[in-house]
């Protein structure tokens, strides 16, 4: 109920039910704070003003109520952070799906653009060369090599099928940049040299915004794309478009 208050987008992968479910707590909790601390402030402001105590009293408070209140604060916290964030972080980084149920994706962010590559037919990725990199060929596919020959590069719309699970390895031509998916409850720093595994699995058909989350230059502001959550026949037309358009002379759909 808070978070729907609050703003927060709705949920469409399976993990985010846990993140929401921390989400609320958080939420409750600071809004028992917030009310709380709001009243200790007012009863404050009436109990000890001048008329009442035109005397200032140089001993302070005896009691070591706000002490107990202080401590029960962090205590909340540290069972917040240790219970449910620790857990759910460990979850995200050591769960990966293994290769054969998940589809790969390399999102590589650029100023001020985010591409998608995904490996051909062969199911290979093509290797990658700062060298080979052109108007024509963005993400610098090797040339020679026959595995990239197949390869198919989407511009600022990520294609997934729903209820499968999405492997994203994160990185960056440029400068840093961060994938940031609402919906999807995840997000990621893009760091130029690295390949950062950041996965999910899509509980829901729809078409959701992906933003760059990092200050990563002028063009900050419009660097946003797509992810579209799919059927498969519809996917499988996706990627036969494509590579009938980037391959055409031995396009084959995968």
């Amino acid at each position: 109920m808070l978070n729907k208050l609050m703003g927060i987008v709705p949920n469409a992968s399976e993990h985010g039910r846990a993140v929401e479910h921390m989400l609320e707590i958080c939420h409750w909790f600071m809004l028992v704070l917030f009310v709380g601390w709001g009243t200790f402030f007012l009863v404050a402001l009436y109990k000890f003003n001048q008329s009442k105590h035109p005397k200032a009293d140089y001993h302070g408070v005896r009691s070591h109520a706000s002490t107990h209140a202080e401590f029960a604060v962090i205590m909340i916290e540290a069972s917040l952070l240790l219970g449910f964030a620790v857990p759910l972080w460990g979850k995200r980084v050591l769960d990966v799906p293994d290769q054969s149920e998940a589809m790969r994706v390399r999102a590589i962010g650029e100023q001020y653009a985010w591409n998608f590559h995904y490996a051909g037919p062969d199911g290979v990725f093509g290797k990658q060369g700062a060298r080979f990199v052109s108007s024509s060929n963005p993400l610098g596919l090797d040339p020679e090599d026959e595995a990239g020959k197949d390869d198919i590069v989407s511009k600022n719309e990520l294609h997934v099928i729903n209820q499968q699970p999405v492997v994203l390895e994160v990185s960056s031509k440029d400068v840093i940049h961060a994938v940031s998916v609402p919906h999807m409850r995840i997000a990621q720093d893009a760091i130029p040299g690295s390949k950062v595994p950041l996965w999910f699995r899509p509980v829901k058909l729809g078409k959701y915004e992906i933003v760059c989350a990092q200050l990563c230059g002028a063009g900050h502001y419009a660097m946003r794309s797509h992810i579209i959550v799919e059927k498969q026949d519809e996917f499988d037309a996706f990627l036969k478009e494509l590579n009938q358009m980037q391959h055409p002379a031995g396009a084959v759909a995968k």
